[in-house]
């Protein structure tokens, strides 16, 4: 396949790697990340479970032919050689700490190497360099090094998933600015219940012919439709850090959407979807697929057959977009990560101060950061 599908599958989803819902035992993971039955487009990471959710992308890829899916590689968290730093997780490979330039290259040729290996496949089709910190973003050397991969076989096109959290607008408009035509996709968080601040970066992706890849667009799990004000989140959840309300007042928003689905016989899940695609240059839309708890809980695999039955053609009209985008409008809702206004001290993994060279990007492309990239207070 020469590009993702217009619907794909994490290996994040299903509750084993990064805590949605509830775990699915091996069996039930595998079917679902299989690629089949209108989902052909499969994404993981190599820092998920260190390297487990790469071994489970493989029993799911076993006997399929090479070119009937789309697989997507990501790394950049060390795990082999940094020590996990509690709910932060693992270092950055260009963590300062453990390798200098000279050496982000041959990190980024072994890790590939062996997420590879586990995925018993031969090469990614995309391959994303995940949650790089400034460096990430900035270094001719980390960028030199994805291309050494493309240039060996190893990934067929590169791109950027900044992350985890929401953020980073100037710093991957700067990095699709510096290094674009090694950037062939990007992936961002981006939903209708969520707009900003991922809407920032649309005009430089198009700028720059950067395709884009959307997640978090079942916003914790709301518009698949069975999570609703008073849902117990188990122990320990991803969902836990989001703040106080977040369901009941996203549950509001959702169903004064709900008319725009049913117009045109969407569900929640595939108005979020098509709402996301509308937006040039989004191409690709990774929902989570989550096992709610409890006996009213959804089948996940009923999920996956509603994700895959999403119209590819865009339904919805500009003027339904920007009304659907006006009611969930959430600009200034949080602090943001990456490059901040609202970001004071030492450069952090995944925050750093508002420098001269990217307010200059702020302004090249129209983005003041006081109004457009802090948090309003409450």
């Amino acid at each position: 396949m020469n590009a993702p599908g217009h619907v794909a599958v994490g290996s994040w989803s299903g509750g084993r790697f990064m805590h949605f819902g509830e775990e699915l035992e091996d069996e039930r993971l595998v079917s679902l990340l299989r690629p089949g039955d209108g989902i052909d487009t499969l994404l993981t990471a190599d820092v998920y479970g260190q390297g487990e959710a790469d071994r489970i992308v493989g029993r799911a890829l076993t006997g399929l032919p090479r070119e009937d899916y789309f697989l997507v590689g990501a790394v950049g968290h060390d795990f082999y050689e940094g020590e996990r730093d509690g709910p932060r997780g693992f270092p950055r490979f260009t963590d300062p700490a453990l390798r200098d330039e000279s050496s982000y290259a041959d990190y980024l040729r072994m890790a590939t190497e062996r997420s590879l290996e586990r995925c018993e496949v031969d090469s990614f089709d995309l391959l994303l360099l995940h949650n790089p910190d400034h460096t990430g973003f900035t270094s001719p050397a980390v960028w030199e090094g994805m291309e050494a991969l493309r240039s060996e076989g190893l990934a067929r096109l590169l791109g950027v998933a900044p992350g985890p959290a929401n953020g980073f607008t100037l710093d991957l408009i700067s990095c699709f600015e510096r290094f674009g035509e090694s950037i062939d996709w990007g992936m961002i968080i981006l939903n209708p219940l969520e707009p900003w601040p991922g809407e920032l970066c649309l005009d430089a992706a198009r700028r720059h012919d950067v395709k884009l890849i959307a997640r978090v667009v079942d916003y914790g799990g709301l518009f698949w439709d069975d999570v609703v004000p008073g849902h117990e989140l188990s122990k320990g959840d991803h969902r836990s850090f989001r703040p106080a309300g977040w369901m009941e007042q996203g549950r509001a928003r959702l169903d004064r959407m709900r008319p725009f689905a049913e117009r045109h016989g969407l569900s929640m899940i595939q108005l979020a979807s098509q709402w996301d695609l509308a937006h040039s240059p989004v191409a690709c839309v990774a929902p989570t697929l989550i096992q709610e708890a409890g006996p009213d809980a959804r089948a996940v695999e009923e999920k996956r057959a509603e994700l895959a039955a999403t119209p590819r053609d865009v339904v919805l009209s500009a003027d339904e977009v920007d009304e659907i985008r006006a009611i969930g409008d959430n600009t200034g809702c949080m602090a943001l990560k990456g490059a901040s206004p609202d970001h004071e001290g030492d450069v952090r993994a995944d925050r750093w101060p508002l420098d001269d060279e990217l307010s200059a990007v702020a302004e090249r492309w129209g983005i003041e950061p006081e109004s457009q990239l802090r948090q309003v207070a409450a």
